[in-house]
Protein backbone atom coordinates (compact mmCIF):
# COMPACT_ATOMS: atom_id res chain seq x y z
CA UNK A 1 0.00 0.00 0.00
CA UNK A 2 0.99 3.64 -0.37
CA UNK A 3 0.45 6.30 2.28
CA UNK A 4 -0.52 9.77 1.12
CA UNK A 5 -2.14 12.99 2.21
CA UNK A 6 -2.64 16.65 1.41
CA UNK A 7 0.35 18.93 1.04
CA UNK A 8 0.53 22.57 1.98
CA UNK A 9 2.09 24.79 -0.67
CA UNK A 10 1.55 28.42 -1.60
CA UNK A 11 3.18 28.13 -5.01
CA UNK A 12 2.57 24.75 -6.57
CA UNK A 13 4.07 23.38 -9.75
CA UNK A 14 5.06 19.82 -10.69
CA UNK A 15 8.53 20.16 -9.15
CA UNK A 16 7.45 21.70 -5.84
CA UNK A 17 4.54 19.26 -5.64
CA UNK A 18 6.79 16.22 -5.98
CA UNK A 19 9.36 17.69 -3.58
CA UNK A 20 6.67 18.28 -0.92
CA UNK A 21 5.30 14.77 -1.29
CA UNK A 22 8.75 13.25 -0.94
CA UNK A 23 9.57 15.48 2.04
CA UNK A 24 6.45 14.09 3.76
CA UNK A 25 7.37 10.52 2.84
CA UNK A 26 4.21 10.12 0.76
CA UNK A 27 4.12 7.66 -2.12
CA UNK A 28 0.52 8.53 -3.05
CA UNK A 29 -1.06 11.91 -3.70
CA UNK A 30 -4.33 13.69 -4.20
CA UNK A 31 -4.71 15.09 -7.70
CA UNK A 32 -3.08 18.56 -7.64
CA UNK A 33 -5.26 20.14 -10.36
CA UNK A 34 -8.90 20.17 -11.43
CA UNK A 35 -10.54 19.74 -14.82
CA UNK A 36 -9.97 23.39 -15.69
CA UNK A 37 -6.24 22.78 -16.02
CA UNK A 38 -4.84 22.75 -19.53
CA UNK A 39 -3.90 19.44 -21.18
CA UNK A 40 -0.26 20.52 -21.00
CA UNK A 41 -0.37 21.11 -17.23
CA UNK A 42 -2.20 17.83 -16.68
CA UNK A 43 0.46 15.94 -18.59
CA UNK A 44 3.25 17.74 -16.73
CA UNK A 45 1.88 16.55 -13.41
CA UNK A 46 1.29 13.04 -14.75
CA UNK A 47 4.88 12.87 -15.97
CA UNK A 48 6.26 14.25 -12.70
CA UNK A 49 4.32 11.66 -10.71
CA UNK A 50 5.49 8.83 -12.95
CA UNK A 51 9.12 9.91 -12.76
CA UNK A 52 8.98 10.13 -8.96
CA UNK A 53 7.05 6.83 -8.72
CA UNK A 54 4.11 8.55 -7.02
CA UNK A 55 0.60 7.20 -7.49
CA UNK A 56 -2.13 9.78 -7.97
CA UNK A 57 -4.76 8.22 -5.75
CA UNK A 58 -7.93 10.11 -6.47
CA UNK A 59 -9.55 13.05 -8.16
CA UNK A 60 -12.32 14.56 -6.06
CA UNK A 61 -15.67 15.29 -7.68
CA UNK A 62 -17.34 16.61 -4.54
CA UNK A 63 -20.85 17.70 -5.49
CA UNK A 64 -24.49 16.62 -5.22
CA UNK A 65 -25.65 14.64 -8.27
CA UNK A 66 -28.86 13.80 -6.39
CA UNK A 67 -29.83 17.38 -5.55
CA UNK A 68 -33.59 17.99 -5.46
CA UNK A 69 -32.87 21.12 -7.51
CA UNK A 70 -32.68 19.77 -11.06
CA UNK A 71 -30.40 22.59 -12.20
CA UNK A 72 -27.93 21.86 -9.41
CA UNK A 73 -28.19 18.15 -10.11
CA UNK A 74 -27.32 18.63 -13.79
CA UNK A 75 -24.39 20.90 -12.90
CA UNK A 76 -23.10 18.29 -10.46
CA UNK A 77 -23.34 15.47 -13.00
CA UNK A 78 -21.47 17.55 -15.58
CA UNK A 79 -18.80 18.34 -12.99
CA UNK A 80 -18.41 14.65 -12.10
CA UNK A 81 -17.99 13.83 -15.79
CA UNK A 82 -15.27 16.47 -16.19
CA UNK A 83 -13.44 15.27 -13.08
CA UNK A 84 -13.70 11.64 -14.17
CA UNK A 85 -12.21 12.59 -17.52
CA UNK A 86 -9.39 14.38 -15.67
CA UNK A 87 -8.75 11.26 -13.58
CA UNK A 88 -8.43 9.23 -16.77
CA UNK A 89 -6.10 11.76 -18.38
CA UNK A 90 -3.80 12.16 -15.39
CA UNK A 91 -3.75 8.45 -14.57
CA UNK A 92 -5.42 8.61 -11.15
CA UNK A 93 -6.62 5.36 -9.66
CA UNK A 94 -10.12 6.74 -9.24
CA UNK A 95 -12.45 9.69 -9.29
CA UNK A 96 -14.42 9.86 -6.05
CA UNK A 97 -17.60 11.56 -4.93
CA UNK A 98 -20.36 10.74 -2.49
CA UNK A 99 -23.60 9.47 -3.98
CA UNK A 100 -25.35 12.70 -3.03
CA UNK A 101 -28.26 13.79 -0.87
CA UNK A 102 -31.92 14.38 -1.58
CA UNK A 103 -31.74 17.34 0.80
CA UNK A 104 -30.39 20.84 0.33
CA UNK A 105 -27.08 20.08 2.06
CA UNK A 106 -24.97 18.18 -0.46
CA UNK A 107 -23.52 15.73 2.05
CA UNK A 108 -26.22 15.83 4.70
CA UNK A 109 -28.86 13.40 5.99
CA UNK A 110 -32.37 13.37 4.55
CA UNK A 111 -35.36 11.05 5.03
CA UNK A 112 -35.28 10.09 1.34
CA UNK A 113 -31.58 9.21 1.16
CA UNK A 114 -31.93 5.58 2.21
CA UNK A 115 -34.87 4.56 0.03
CA UNK A 116 -35.35 2.28 -2.93
CA UNK A 117 -36.16 5.20 -5.22
CA UNK A 118 -32.93 6.95 -4.30
CA UNK A 119 -30.95 3.74 -4.80
CA UNK A 120 -32.39 3.54 -8.32
CA UNK A 121 -31.49 7.18 -8.93
CA UNK A 122 -27.90 6.57 -7.80
CA UNK A 123 -27.61 3.68 -10.26
CA UNK A 124 -28.98 5.83 -13.08
CA UNK A 125 -26.70 8.74 -12.19
CA UNK A 126 -23.50 6.70 -11.88
CA UNK A 127 -24.21 5.07 -15.23
CA UNK A 128 -24.76 8.48 -16.82
CA UNK A 129 -21.44 9.76 -15.48
CA UNK A 130 -19.43 6.73 -16.56
CA UNK A 131 -21.13 6.27 -19.93
CA UNK A 132 -20.49 9.88 -20.95
CA UNK A 133 -16.75 9.64 -20.26
CA UNK A 134 -15.99 5.98 -21.04
CA UNK A 135 -12.79 5.99 -18.95
CA UNK A 136 -10.10 3.54 -19.96
CA UNK A 137 -7.66 3.71 -17.03
CA UNK A 138 -9.53 5.05 -14.03
CA UNK A 139 -12.70 4.22 -12.09
CA UNK A 140 -15.63 6.21 -10.80
CA UNK A 141 -16.18 5.47 -7.10
CA UNK A 142 -18.47 6.50 -4.26
CA UNK A 143 -17.19 7.25 -0.78
CA UNK A 144 -19.40 5.51 1.81
CA UNK A 145 -21.39 7.69 4.16
CA UNK A 146 -23.37 7.01 7.36
CA UNK A 147 -26.65 8.44 6.03
CA UNK A 148 -26.64 7.73 2.31
CA UNK A 149 -25.85 4.79 0.07
CA UNK A 150 -23.44 3.06 0.10
CA UNK A 151 -23.58 2.79 3.89
CA UNK A 152 -22.32 -0.80 4.27
CA UNK A 153 -20.32 -3.41 2.36
CA UNK A 154 -23.57 -5.09 1.32
CA UNK A 155 -25.16 -1.91 -0.04
CA UNK A 156 -21.91 -1.16 -1.90
CA UNK A 157 -21.96 -4.61 -3.46
CA UNK A 158 -25.59 -4.10 -4.44
CA UNK A 159 -24.64 -0.84 -6.16
CA UNK A 160 -21.68 -2.39 -7.95
CA UNK A 161 -23.92 -5.13 -9.31
CA UNK A 162 -26.78 -2.81 -10.21
CA UNK A 163 -24.63 -0.19 -11.96
CA UNK A 164 -22.98 -3.00 -13.92
CA UNK A 165 -20.15 -0.93 -15.38
CA UNK A 166 -16.58 -2.20 -15.55
CA UNK A 167 -15.19 1.21 -14.60
CA UNK A 168 -17.28 1.53 -11.44
CA UNK A 169 -15.11 0.66 -8.45
CA UNK A 170 -15.14 0.95 -4.66
CA UNK A 171 -13.68 3.63 -2.42
CA UNK A 172 -13.22 2.56 1.19
CA UNK A 173 -13.65 4.91 4.11
CA UNK A 174 -14.53 2.57 7.01
CA UNK A 175 -14.85 5.38 9.55
CA UNK A 176 -17.77 6.82 7.58
CA UNK A 177 -19.61 3.53 8.01
CA UNK A 178 -18.89 3.15 11.72
CA UNK A 179 -22.18 4.82 12.57
CA UNK A 180 -23.32 2.87 15.63
CA UNK A 181 -21.87 1.58 18.91
CA UNK A 182 -22.26 -1.93 17.51
CA UNK A 183 -19.94 -1.26 14.58
CA UNK A 184 -17.67 0.89 16.73
CA UNK A 185 -16.92 -1.80 19.30
CA UNK A 186 -16.78 -4.52 16.66
CA UNK A 187 -14.82 -2.57 14.07
CA UNK A 188 -12.18 -5.27 13.74
CA UNK A 189 -14.76 -7.71 12.38
CA UNK A 190 -16.37 -4.92 10.35
CA UNK A 191 -13.06 -4.06 8.69
CA UNK A 192 -12.58 -7.69 7.73
CA UNK A 193 -16.08 -7.76 6.28
CA UNK A 194 -15.32 -4.66 4.20
CA UNK A 195 -12.26 -6.23 2.64
CA UNK A 196 -13.81 -9.67 2.25
CA UNK A 197 -16.71 -8.25 0.24
CA UNK A 198 -15.17 -5.21 -1.47
CA UNK A 199 -11.48 -6.09 -1.74
CA UNK A 200 -11.42 -6.83 -5.49
CA UNK A 201 -13.10 -3.50 -6.24
CA UNK A 202 -11.19 -1.14 -3.90
CA UNK A 203 -9.23 1.60 -5.70
CA UNK A 204 -8.36 3.98 -2.84
CA UNK A 205 -8.90 4.26 0.92
CA UNK A 206 -9.13 7.04 3.48
CA UNK A 207 -7.25 7.14 6.77
CA UNK A 208 -8.72 8.72 9.86
CA UNK A 209 -9.95 7.57 13.27
CA UNK A 210 -13.17 7.64 15.26
CA UNK A 211 -14.06 8.11 18.92
CA UNK A 212 -17.32 7.39 20.75
CA UNK A 213 -18.07 9.84 23.54
CA UNK A 214 -19.95 8.92 26.70
CA UNK A 215 -22.81 11.42 26.65
CA UNK A 216 -26.24 10.65 25.26
CA UNK A 217 -27.32 9.82 22.82
CA UNK A 218 -24.70 8.50 20.38
CA UNK A 219 -21.85 10.84 19.43
CA UNK A 220 -19.13 9.60 17.10
CA UNK A 221 -16.41 12.04 16.09
CA UNK A 222 -13.51 11.89 13.65
CA UNK A 223 -10.05 11.92 15.18
CA UNK A 224 -6.42 11.91 14.10
CA UNK A 225 -5.26 8.34 13.42
CA UNK A 226 -4.15 6.89 16.74
CA UNK A 227 -6.52 9.01 18.83
CA UNK A 228 -9.60 6.88 18.31
CA UNK A 229 -10.79 3.29 18.44
CA UNK A 230 -10.30 2.11 14.84
CA UNK A 231 -8.20 -1.06 14.78
CA UNK A 232 -5.34 0.04 12.54
CA UNK A 233 -3.57 -3.31 12.87
CA UNK A 234 -6.54 -4.97 11.20
CA UNK A 235 -6.98 -2.12 8.70
CA UNK A 236 -3.35 -2.25 7.55
CA UNK A 237 -3.24 -6.04 7.59
CA UNK A 238 -6.27 -6.26 5.31
CA UNK A 239 -4.92 -3.51 3.05
CA UNK A 240 -1.61 -5.34 2.70
CA UNK A 241 -3.40 -8.13 0.82
CA UNK A 242 -4.52 -5.77 -1.96
CA UNK A 243 -2.43 -4.34 -4.79
CA UNK A 244 0.83 -2.84 -3.55
CA UNK A 245 -0.23 0.43 -5.19
CA UNK A 246 -3.47 0.78 -3.21
CA UNK A 247 -3.44 4.27 -1.64
CA UNK A 248 -4.26 5.03 1.98
CA UNK A 249 -4.98 8.75 2.09
CA UNK A 250 -5.06 10.90 5.22
CA UNK A 251 -7.92 13.42 5.21
CA UNK A 252 -10.15 15.78 7.20
CA UNK A 253 -7.46 17.16 9.50
CA UNK A 254 -7.04 20.89 10.01
CA UNK A 255 -3.31 21.48 10.34
CA UNK A 256 -0.18 20.21 8.67
CA UNK A 257 1.10 19.13 12.08
CA UNK A 258 -1.93 16.88 12.51
CA UNK A 259 -1.21 15.14 9.22
CA UNK A 260 2.40 14.60 10.31
CA UNK A 261 1.14 13.15 13.60
CA UNK A 262 -1.39 10.88 11.89
CA UNK A 263 1.14 9.67 9.34
CA UNK A 264 3.61 8.97 12.11
CA UNK A 265 1.12 6.81 13.95
CA UNK A 266 0.19 4.81 10.85
CA UNK A 267 3.87 4.31 10.01
CA UNK A 268 4.59 3.12 13.55
CA UNK A 269 1.82 0.52 13.37
CA UNK A 270 2.94 -0.55 9.90
CA UNK A 271 6.56 -0.79 11.03
CA UNK A 272 5.65 -3.10 13.90
CA UNK A 273 3.81 -5.30 11.41
CA UNK A 274 6.60 -5.28 8.81
CA UNK A 275 4.39 -3.46 6.28
CA UNK A 276 5.96 -1.02 3.84
CA UNK A 277 4.06 2.22 3.21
Amino acid sequence: MRLGGPIFLENINPDTWVAALMANGYRAAYCPVDAQASPEVIQQYAAAAAEAEIVIAEVGAWSNPLSPDEGERRKAIAYCQRQLNLADEIGARCCVNIAGSRGTRWDGPHPNNLTGDTLDLIVETVREIIDAVKPKRTFYTLEPMPWMYPDSPDSYLALLNAVDRKQFGAHLDPVNMVCSPQRYFNNRAFLRECFEKLGPYIKSCHAKDILLSDHLTTHLDERIPGQGFLDYCTYLSELSHLSADTPLMLEHLEKEEEYIQGAGYIRSVAGEMGIIL
